[in-house]
């Protein structure tokens, strides 16, 4: 690598002749030993393909809307006929899952967390989720506040002041006695450790890998997509790409439909709180979900997207601003001492957390079956839906900064979140205010608390709104990528397509509430937990795939040829002239370069950025002016031909598929 190269003497005319005459024999003598590239271009120089800059032919995927269409509609219809078969046959499934595979849910969640924090970490932090150079499509003020839109939800309004309230009356097995000041403190912790770092590494793992293949590999916004080292491009566009397609259609219709559930049971008991009726039936909450699924079909069908993203935004300033004034109008003080120290008692006590499972004994089984198992399937349920839309958001960034901004952001926001919510119910408990018992309905706690705040006389109405318009948006874009899934990966999937599984997630709700006998939720949790256990293998399956996928990236190679290179010039250096010596790039015999020990030509390496037309024929390119041969324009999607008299026109491709993302 130091070695010195003798001084060319030729300073005339024929002198620069001679030596470009002998540059190039000499290049010409070396043709032998320079491996063939696609496009002749190393891939280690490869700057990255985005997911436009690709040819593709979308269109349904008749397989996955057969498949996955007639299992969820022919389920809906079994338990709108036959609700009690439902149950018999869910419970079961529920009491084998939980006995049986609850080891797998935590399994998965602490390797993701693991895995994710290593990666992060790691050199493979610096790869771009895009092209080289390429710079963050959203500035970072903008990718936090959706980021932290995402974070936000139904849960915070359902779950923020019942579980902590629930923690602390009955405390998880072997831990605290009930409504101590350990339980206190814990009650806080175990909820920051359902809602925090493991749900988002979840998230985050699917998101990542997903933005990575598609704008860094230049593949469809697909989960199969994700696999195509692991399985081969053959496989991964075909059956067993489909399979893990569908099986994220499943995990999201059921886990978006547990959370419209949620949203219906809350606006339920604000429809009771209102008009004074005596009791919350089955019949309301049918009502309630029709009602608001007439509101998704038209938020589909009219096209008021950008309308709905407002009211989204909207409806995260109402979140954020009710949390504020339970902060202001309630124990303040309180809150103020509590909240940091539930967040220390959070790491505290995290590894013990983790180490719950069945070997803790039967009273640990049904605390985890009920709670923790619960969440960590809700979690992997909704990962292809939520890890899609952070996908969507964080083109340009690099892995580092994904995963430690989407792991630590939304969670530190949901701890402030949960710590006001939940403290102000627990102090309210512990007052003895009215409409608190041991007996913890976490419909009604919301309530509760809210009529104890001052000027409260209008918050139900708030509440609501806030959970309707939560309702509309989450089924809106959770069918949105159900329908992206189904078109292999169109961004703009036809709109009967989205009401299609719009409507089937509305009805999978009923059937979950029509489940849940004395408790609604346990319908809920039961299905949730039960349609997870496939797509929790995927997850596995994720990290194998995308950590494959990144030994081979094109900044991967040049890190491994710079270390390579320079640990082997500075010891030769050294060697042969002490401290006084530099460094510069000449030709090594092929057993001494810095890719000695790696196949370059492989195509493990290269095979990906062999550019294809629609048919998956392959086609010229040039990387250095992104020209392809036959002329293929990636702006218009259309290839120009020429009529009899020479005359150019642009001939429409049907690999265009959409630019809208």
């Amino acid at each position: 690598m130091a070695e010195k190269q003798p001084p060319v003497s030729d300073t005339n005319e024929d002198g620069k002749a001679g030596a470009s005459r002998r540059v190039s024999e000499s290049l010409s003598s070396l043709d032998y030993r320079i491996p063939k590239y696609p496009h002749n271009i190393h891939p280690a120089l490869v700057p990255g393909i985005g997911i436009h800059e690709q040819r593709r032919r979308y269109g349904v995927d008749k397989i996955i809307l057969i498949v996955a269409g007639a299992l969820t509609v022919a389920f809906v219809i079994w338990g709108v006929i036959n609700p009690a078969s439902v149950s018999e046959v869910s419970s079961a499934m529920y009491d084998w899952t939980t006995r049986n595979l609850g080891w797998l849910f935590n399994a998965v969640a602490t390797i993701v967390l693991i895995a994710l924090l290593w990666l992060g970490l790691s050199k493979y932090g610096k790869i771009p989720l895009g092209k080289d150079g390429e710079k963050p499509e959203f500035s970072t003020f903008s990718w936090v506040a959706m980021l932290f839109a995402a974070g936000l939800g139904i849960g915070v309004l359902f779950w923020g002041p019942s579980e902590p309230l629930t923690y602390f009356i009955n405390p998880p097995p072997m831990t605290n006695e009930p409504e101590t000041v350990g339980a206190l403190n814990r009650a806080l912790a175990q909820t920051y450790y359902h809602w925090g770092f493991h749900a988002w590494a979840m998230y985050a793992l699917v998101g990542g890998a997903v933005a990575y293949a598609a704008y860094r590999r230049g593949r469809s916004l697909l989960m199969s997509s994700i696999f195509q080292r692991l399985f081969g491009k053959k496989h991964s566009e075909g059956l067993a790409g489909q399979l893990v397609d569908m099986f994220a259609i499943i995990a999201t219709l059921f886990g978006t439909a547990a959370a419209l559930g949620i949203a219906a049971l809350q606006i339920g008991e604000g429809v009771v709180i209102v008009s004074g009726a005596s009791d919350l039936t089955n019949a309301v909450l049918v009502g309630i979900i029709g009602v608001l699924a007439v509101g998704f079909v038209i938020s589909a069908v009219s096209g008021v997207s950008k309308g709905i993203r407002y009211l989204s935004n909207i409806n995260i300033v109402l979140t954020v601003g009710f949390v504020g004034m339970v902060f202001l109008l309630g124990p303040t003080l309180f809150l103020l001492n509590l909240l940091p120290t539930a967040v220390m008692e959070y790491f505290g006590s995290m590894l013990d957390m983790m180490s719950r499972s069945g070997s803790w004994g039967p009273e640990t089984v049904a605390f985890q079956s009920t709670w923790t198992v619960y969440y960590w399937a809700w979690w992997i349920s909704w990962s292809p839906f939520v890890g899609i839309f952070i996908a969507r958001i964080s083109r340009g960034r690099t892995i580092r900064q994904f995963v430690l901004g989407v792991i630590l952001i939304p969670s530190s926001l949901l701890f402030v979140a949960y710590g006001i919510m939940g403290g102000a119910a627990i102090w309210q408990y512990r007052e003895g205010r009215p409409g608190f018992s041991e007996e913890v309905v976490p419909s009604e706690v919301l309530f509760s608390m809210v009529n104890n705040l001052p000027f409260s006389e209008w918050l139900p109405w708030l509440i609501m709104v806030v959970l309707a318009i939560f309702f509309i948006t989450a089924a809106d874009s959770a069918s949105v990528v159900m329908g992206i899934l189904t078109t292999r990966g169109s961004q703009n999937p036809a709109k009967p397509l989205v009401v299609f599984w719009g409507l089937v997630m509305a009805g999978i709700a009923v059937v979950m509430l029509l489940l849940g006998d004395e408790s609604a939720l346990a319908g809920l949790q039961q299905l949730v937990i039960i349609t997870a256990v496939p797509f929790a293998i995927v997850m596995l399956m994720i990290i194998v795939a995308w950590f494959r996928e990144l030994r081979t990236d094109p900044l991967t190679l040049r890190s491994r040829y710079a270390e390579t290179a320079v640990s082997n010039a500075v010891v030769d250096g050294v060697d042969r002239y002490g401290d006084n010596f530099g460094l510069q790039v000449v030709e090594k015999e092929p057993d001494e370069g810095a890719g000695a020990d790696t196949d370059s030509a492989h195509d493990d390496y290269t095979e990906w950025y062999q550019r294809t037309d629609e048919d998956g024929e392959p086609v010229g390119f040039n990387y250095e002016t992104g020209e392809w041969a036959d002329g293929w324009d990636p702006e218009t999607g259309s290839v120009p031909v020429q009529d009899a008299q020479g005359t150019s026109t642009n001939l429409e491709s049907s690999g265009t598929g959409d630019r809208s993302v």
